[in-house]
């Protein structure tokens, strides 16, 4: 299957054949069909230089460069344009490639070498998940796999807070559960806080035993995360409680370090970050006056925690409401001898959950809040995934419940799996008509010839684009919206294009574009972590 990395090696070598300056040239695919696979406007970024116009250099260009092997003609377009058109040849190849390479075909190994940690969720085990949580979990998820998909070694991390105030409250409002009293003030409640005191009684525990109470509470909770993310199908490699942060080599010794720097200073009987020379709004409280460590003390040592055991970049996905805390987590780096590129932040919008017309309230104090695992009973896991990921994180949803179960063209999850559906009962169909289907190399692929097919060929051939576009941008969504695309191209060619036929060769041709078809929609739903189902 050729490549845009071989055709710029050959547009390169062109420039240098036709005593052009040389230039890393960049392919992209047109967006009118007519213009060719791909296209590069090399000879526009040459003209001034060069001091000709853009034409007259495409066309020293393509004299240069002839007819490159699996390129059926290039062409001169517009300006100056140089467009590709591959020969029927190179484009049935790329059906043998994505069998050949199966679950790896559009993975690549461009970052091998490289760590990352993503830290997604977080949520403090004070109750139980809601849908907002579930958009994270899954961007989180979505987020690491694409990374791992071009190469990174990706830890996914859960941080959560096991001390401090949020810590009293939580076991404050289990006790007084437990003796039949209402919560404190800003305590928690709801139906989980009277179960988990029911639980504690029948196990035997004294309310009156604040630390032990406190402790299995927000065990049980913890757990109850974990089994909910489970259900999503996210699961985290690490997880890092705020208590370990505060003994020596935590928060003391990152505070000192950072004094050490020139970035932390004594005012007003409390210990300060300067984090105002460093990009910040304002310099922020590490140590409080009364000698207790701030949240942001606790952000630093965490910070330090990662970087000591030795990524090369630190992810954290946040919702929009934490945006101030991007300038203070570099802030955070920089004292601390780091590079602030190394710290990133995804941020996402917010979710609203339609009911009767009206969106919930997600309030974990309140205990009046929509939970994730009531949405995953209601609409299933891969109908919540795929619509947390099938929008870019910048840009709040509009959870329709009815929508994402409805099964019918006009919904996107159904209809992706109803390819991978309907692709395993064609092979079916196949298999019980008795097609040799051989192996792929044996395959007449270049009878796959018609509009329809070479048109779903050319969307299995961008896969690996996609792939490398979606991590670099930090996109999920862009695999969902790729998955969508490579349906509606195989539903076009599923009704104009007989797969099973009297034609012994055709069939053999299109069954094997079939399987790569799915192969694809598989792997694309396994970056975002859905299913590809072989029956509906």
């Amino acid at each position: 299957m050729i490549t845009a990395d071989q055709l710029a090696a050959a547009v390169r070598a062109a420039l240098a054949d036709a005593r052009l300056p040389d230039r890393e040239p960049e392919l992209e695919r047109p967006a009118n069909r007519e213009h060719g696979d791909w296209a590069t406007n090399v000879a526009m970024q040459l003209a001034k230089p060069v001091g000709a116009a853009p034409r007259e250099i495409a066309q020293r260009i393509v004299e240069a460069l002839g007819t490159p092997p699996g390129v059926e003609r290039v062409e001169i377009a517009g300006p100056g344009f140089v467009n590709f058109h591959l020969s029927q040849g190179a484009l049935a190849d790329v059906v043998h490639t994505v069998i050949a390479q199966g679950e790896q075909y559009g993975h690549s190994s461009a970052w091998a070498g490289w760590s990352a940690n993503v830290e997604f969720v977080s949520a403090n085990p004070t109750g139980p998940l809601h849908v907002g949580h579930g958009r994270q979990a899954a961007l989180g998820d979505a987020l690491a796999a694409v990374l791992a998909a071009v190469g990174w070694s990706v830890t996914r991390e859960y941080y959560f807070n096991d001390a401090g105030n949020q810590m009293r409250l939580l076991g404050a409002s289990v006790r007084a559960a437990m003796r039949g009293e209402a919560p404190p003030a800003e305590g928690y409640q709801g139906a989980y806080i009277g179960e988990l005191a029911a639980e504690l009684t029948r196990e035997g525990f004294d309310a009156e035993d604040v630390e032990g109470v406190t402790e299995v509470a927000y065990q049980r909770v913890l757990a109850r995360i974990t089994a909910t993310l489970a259900r999503l199908g996210v699961g985290h490699d690490v997880f890092v409680g705020e208590r370990r942060l505060h003994g020596p080599e935590g928060v003391p010794a990152v505070v000192e370090g950072m004094r050490t720097a020139g970035y932390a200073y004594d005012a007003d009987g409390a210990t300060w970050v300067a984090t105002s020379e460093l990009g910040d709004e304002k310099d922020r409280v590490a140590i409080k006056s009364d000698g207790q460590p701030t949240y942001y003390a606790a952000d630093c040592a965490y910070l330090a925690d990662k970087l000591a055991r030795g990524f090369d970049h630190l992810v954290y996905v946040l919702g929009s409401d934490h945006h101030g805390y991007i300038p203070r987590l570099k802030a955070a780096a920089v004292a601390q001898g780091g590079k602030p590129r190394r710290v990133e932040v995804v941020m996402h919008q917010f979710v609203k959950l339609l009911r009767g017309g009206q969106p919930a309230q997600m309030s974990t104090r309140a205990g009046q809040f929509v939970t994730l695992d009531e949405l995953i009973d209601e609409v299933g896991a891969d109908a919540a995934r795929y619509t947390f990921l099938r929008y870019s994180p910048d840009v709040a949803i509009d959870f329709d419940l009815d929508a994402v179960v409805r099964q019918d063209k006009d919904n996107p999850v159904y209809y992706v799996q109803y390819s991978s559906a309907r692709i395993a009962g064609i092979t079916r169909t196949a298999t019980e008509r008795g097609v040799e289907v051989g192996k792929v190399g044996e395959a007449a692929l270049e009878r796959l010839a018609s509009e329809h097919e070479l048109k779903l060929i050319r969307r299995l051939g961008a896969y690996p684009e996609r792939v490398a576009e979606a991590a670099a941008e930090r996109a999920p969504h862009k695999i969902a919206r790729y998955a969508e695309d490579v349906a509606e191209a195989f539903h076009k060619f599923y009704t104009e294009c007989r797969v099973v036929s009297d034609d012994a060769e055709l069939t053999v041709a299109r069954y094997w574009l079939c399987r790569a078809t799915w192969q694809v929609l598989a792997g694309a739903l396994g970056l975002l972590g859905v299913t590809a189902p072989e029956r509906m």
